[in-house]
């Protein structure tokens, strides 16, 4: 019972600072052993959309639908945010950098901090506010602190996600308010989510369940409860509009494996964390994180034809780690495959060959074989010091 009143004290105080339109702040999630049992994972999802991918190699581990292009509500934030850290760590802003508020970005309204014009914080609080809150107006002035305007940004957005193969999608705002053409689907959500998660300090805002802005004035909670009652999960972002209905990008780590899970669609709240726990139980409970074949007696130097050096050294560029049931480690082979011969000159870092990583008859992964240094080709002149330098040593040892 005193846990009931906590938590109603508490929504109580957030609604007088934070207006919660599009990301609802659900009464039960704000008690302390609340999340939706996991449903089973089958086409029968509570989900219009899902996907469930592991992040070392983007594999594909279940999915439903996965390329239906449907609007992502404040999912869209996601892009925000990575193009917010990939500003970061360019030096292009930083963390310190204080963001004034514009007329626009204060009009937003759903989700919001109620960031007035000209007030002043700083990229930290603003990226706190959108992660932790979903705040609307705060992605915004993020937005416009990094290209100026809301609608260049956007397209900063869209040129990015091309880049990453999202090719069905289209941002039409840096927010996730329902809009004409707003669309993506849960694949490039997975896409964009193993992005921003390629940056690793993007946890230290997406997994915090509870913060505060203004001195304690303005509340912010999780508008995802897995953040809180999930083993390992780190983010990433909830989303919920009418059109859109109830969306969740998910992601956890367990013993070294990364998953991602997209639901988009869902009917209700309840159906969309019960959907993504049950995705990520699947993966945790059906998949292990294991190194590569160790393949490095294989790979021995490679003759060099008309080079200063008889062979160049070659390392294999293997992944850290590869995704494969359970049960099945054992099973993992590799093969290499080499030129026989490489004909001067040699570039430090050329690729000379690949290696094959199977599980039974299964390709898991390639990567390349590439040369450690370079190799110069023989000239008169070099081999001429090449003579001279075998002979002084000859003459040495004599």
């Amino acid at each position: 019972m005193l846990r009931k009143i906590s938590a109603a004290l508490l929504a109580a105080a957030l609604l007088t600072t934070t207006s919660f339109a599009n990301e609802t702040v659900d009464m039960a999630s704000l008690e302390e052993d609340y999340l939706p049992a996991a449903v089973t994972v089958s086409e029968n999802l509570p989900a219009t959309s899902a996907i469930l991918i592991e992040t070392s190699t983007g594999r594909v581990l279940f999915e439903k639908n996965a390329d239906q292009k449907m609007p992502p509500a404040s999912i869209t934030k996601i892009m925000t945010l990575l193009l917010v850290m990939e500003a970061l760590d360019s030096g292009r802003i930083t963390i310190n950098d204080p963001v004034s508020c514009s007329p626009h970005a204060s009009s937003m309204g759903g989700s919001q901090i109620w960031f007035e014009p000209n007030e002043l914080m700083t990229v930290d609080e603003l990226l706190r506010a959108a992660a932790i809150a979903s705040a609307n107006d705060a992605s915004v002035a993020l937005g416009e602190h990094i290209a100026g305007s809301e609608d260049t940004f956007v397209a900063m957005m869209n040129k990015r996600a091309a880049e990453l193969g999202m090719t069905n999608t289209t941002f039409k705002n840096a927010c996730g308010l329902d809009a004409e053409g707003h669309l993506t689907t849960a694949r490039d959500i997975s896409t964009m989510s193993k992005a921003l998660l390629s940056h690793p300090a993007i946890t230290q805002y997406t997994s915090v369940w509870m913060d505060e802005l203004r001195g304690g004035k303005t509340q912010l909670v999780n508008t995802n409860k897995l953040v809180r009652f999930y083993e390992g999960a780190n983010g990433l972002k909830t989303g919920t509009t009418d059109g859109a209905g109830f969306c969740l990008s998910a992601s956890a780590t367990r013993n070294g494996l990364t998953l991602v899970a997209v639901v988009l669609g869902a009917k209700s709240s309840d159906d969309r964390f019960s959907s993504a726990r049950g995705l990520l139980d699947y993966g945790f409970a059906n998949y292990a994180s294991v190194a590569p074949p160790d393949l490095s007696a294989k790979l021995t130097p490679v003759k060099v034809l008309g080079g200063v050096l008889r062979e160049a050294k070659i390392k294999g560029e293997a992944p850290a780690s590869l995704v494969v049931p359970k049960g099945s480690e054992a099973k993992l082979t590799g093969r290499v495959e080499m030129a026989a011969d490489l004909k001067a000159p040699v570039e430090e870092g050329q690729t000379v060959g690949k290696v094959t990583v199977m599980l039974g008859e299964e390709v898991i992964c390639e990567y390349p074989v590439k040369t450690t240094h370079a190799v110069a080709k023989m000239t008169p002149l070099s081999a001429f010091y090449i003579l001279w330098n075998e002979a002084t040593c000859m003459g040495k040892k004599e």
